[in-house]
């Protein structure tokens, strides 16, 4: 099947934003003296992911947002859903070519730089902060992908889910290890002792759309490689091959991974981990805590940082980053075209309300962007503390309209290399083959981004 990369998409809608950006419109809606957005008789369209871990729930969800706007602002909010990125650039093709389509999307923030990039999303002033509550509504490090810089943002983070990793208290405890490793040689030679009788000592999934590649991001940014420094990519290198040496070392030579992880992706991973089948599950965020706390381990795990110090190292270089997590979650963006712009901040106003925040959580494990409702989490869930941790340690990657193929190329070295991870092998020569094309699609969506 034929796919086509963020960047490439990104580059085609460019032009044609480029006209729609002049049209920009605040809409036409009216505001009466409390503040509150009179939209009788009008509709609002939102633009979302589907849930696949709660879609009933999420149903609910929308059909209670929809009341709830309703009953503040008089107008009807509607939503439509998309399943995969293809999935939601073709829908945002089709609206920024049209003029007409979504008013409100719910996107990724990894997908923030590429949707910037495109020129057809409402820039933030004072005035549209304000209509949202404020700048200083929002858990400060949640804004470090709404844009380029402070003054240059089109993002109003939504959901938070800042990556760490699960272990089971019981097995690392029987296995004799105090506290959970902060090192990632350290992690791997934690995971031998806890491998033995059908346990391993890691679950995790290799074949994953959405999750291999942070890992060697973690671990290249650890080691003082951004992958992206500017205009330029800095794939074929010596940390990225250390990165993905040890990153499918855990399944090859340690066998610390069960050899069915090459074919699962994070849902089958967390499967197995919530089965007791093993004993550290990298990776992981707050969403997985419904799923945990229903499990056979209930009361048996715990959440702790991913290591950040690099493979082959005991300690972080002075240029490496303390990056427990990527910057990850979901940011709200507002289309230019809209005519619905100030329903469309009202809308967002409302879902990233204190209580709305905190419920969302409750439903879905997605940790608040509200600096109020998190600081209320933190305070009582202190089994949340290193998530919190996690959040506060997240460093964003590049802010570049090039890096959704730049994330797309690094998935596919592992794409590419789970026949040899099935045969229980892989060469030094092939990752380095691997990262050489890498490197070159890398190469190629900086050049077009500029």
């Amino acid at each position: 099947m034929k796919t086509r990369t963020l960047s490439a998409a990104a580059a085609g809608l460019a032009a044609v934003a480029l006209v729609l950006t002049g049209c920009s419109a605040s809409g036409g809606s009216s505001t009466d003296s409390s503040g509150n957005v009179d939209g009788s008789g009008k509709t609002l369209n939102v633009l979302t992911g589907v849930d696949t871990l709660y879609p009933t729930q999420q149903k609910q969800w929308q059909k209670d947002q929809a009341a709830a706007f309703k009953k503040s602002t008089g107008a009807t909010l509607k939503f439509d859903t998309y399943a995969s990125a293809n999935e939601e650039l073709t829908k945002i093709q089709t609206s920024v070519v049209s003029g007409q389509g979504p008013d409100v999307y719910s996107i990724g923030t990894t997908f923030t730089p590429t949707a910037y990039s495109t020129k057809a999303f409402v820039k933030l002033s004072d005035k549209e902060w304000k209509e949202v509550g404020g700048r200083d509504r929002f858990v400060p490090a949640s804004l470090g992908i709404s844009g380029p810089s402070k003054s240059d943002e089109i993002g109003v983070p939504f959901a938070s889910r800042p990556f760490v990793m699960a272990y089971n208290k019981d097995l690392l405890k029987a296995a004799g290890i105090s506290k959970p490793a902060t090192s990632w040689d350290e992690f791997a030679e934690q995971a031998k002792k806890l491998t033995s009788n059908g346990t391993y000592g890691i679950a995790t999934g290799y074949a994953d759309g959405f999750d291999v590649w942070k890992f060697v991001w973690a671990m290249a940014n650890q080691a003082g490689n951004p992958i992206v420094d500017g205009k330029k990519a800095t794939i074929d290198t010596a940390t990225m091959k250390a990165a993905y040496k040890a990153y499918y070392g855990w399944v090859t030579s340690d066998g610390v991974v069960d050899p069915s992880a090459v074919g699962w992706n994070n849902a089958q991973a967390l499967a197995a981990f919530a089965a007791g089948k093993a004993a550290y599950f990298p990776m992981t965020t707050a969403t997985s805590k419904n799923t945990l706390d229903k499990s056979s381990v209930k009361g048996k795990y715990a959440y702790a940082l991913m290591p950040t110090v690099p493979p082959g190292e005991t300690s972080r270089p002075s240029d490496g980053k303390d990056a427990a997590s990527i910057l990850s979650g979901d940011n709200l963006v507002v289309a230019n075209y809209s005519k619905n712009q100030d329903l469309a901040f009202a809308y967002i106003k409302q879902v990233t309300a204190q209580k709305e925040q905190e419920d969302f959580y409750t439903t879905f494990g997605q940790l608040p962007t509200n600096a109020a409702a998190a600081a209320a989490l933190e305070k009582d869930d202190a089994s949340l503390q290193p998530i919190v941790a996690a959040a506060n340690k997240s460093v964003s990657t590049p802010f570049s309209g090039a890096w959704g193929d730049v994330q797309l190329a690094l998935t596919d070295v592992t794409v590419q290399s789970i026949p040899s991870l099935k045969s229980g092998s892989i060469s030094s020569s092939e990752i380095d083959k691997r990262l050489a094309t890498a490197q070159k699609a890398a190469e190629s969506a900086l050049s077009r981004a500029k």
